[in-house]
């Protein structure tokens, strides 16, 4: 009798198992929708504005850290505020090129909140982070008036240290040879 009791358990549990749920085709379906994004505009940049605030604190410490918004070394000494802020237009001229004919003319207002490169410290022993932040926004040439709020962009990236700085000098990559490029970079990306 017992082997009567198997069977009936095995078919009882057969139809059970019929009454379950099949996996579908849906799956590895994700749960979100994809978000969806604007299309591109094609922008006529007409003028870029740097502006880089005298709130802004330099440091002239030689530590591994300085303390301040705006650490530069590889100009002569003077008015650091002038000196990044030429490095921002020589980078976003170079990255924003020629405006696209027949795009929205805009005017480029760039604002610097940090400049921190490497003092020669840091630059000569560990290396660290070229730290550069600022907001960006569109303007009617015109007018003035912005086409939205101002975007906050980090630029931040690995700087050469020790050697390797050392190395890159000798092949004239220097510090400002990485900014600039990099900062030309990132435009282009965000615009």
């Amino acid at each position: 009798m017992s082997f009567l009791r198997v069977v009936a358990a095995a078919m009882l549990g057969l139809g059970l198992s019929a009454c379950g749920s099949a996996d579908t085709a849906t799956r590895n379906a994700p749960l979100d929708a994809p978000a969806l994004r604007a299309a591109a505009v094609p922008l006529d940049v007409q003028e870029i504005r740097v502006t880089v605030p005298k709130s802004l604190k330099v440091s002239e410490a030689n530590s591994y850290y300085p303390m301040g918004d705006i650490v530069w070394r590889e100009d002569a000494p003077g008015d650091r505020h002038a000196q990044v802020k030429a490095i921002f237009e020589t980078a976003l001229a170079r990255g924003i090129g020629e405006g696209v004919p027949g795009g929205i003319p805009v005017l480029l207002d760039v604002q610097v909140t940090r400049f921190h490169a490497l003092s020669e410290k840091a630059r000569y022993t560990i290396g660290g982070i070229h730290s550069i932040h600022f907001t960006a926004t569109l303007r009617h040439p015109v007018t003035g008036a912005p086409y939205g709020p101002a975007k906050p962009i980090k630029a931040s990236f690995k700087a050469y240290g020790g050697k390797a700085a050392i190395a890159a000098e000798r092949q004239g990559i220097t510090q400002k040879v990485r900014i600039t490029d990099h900062l030309a970079k990132v435009i282009r990306t965000e615009l």
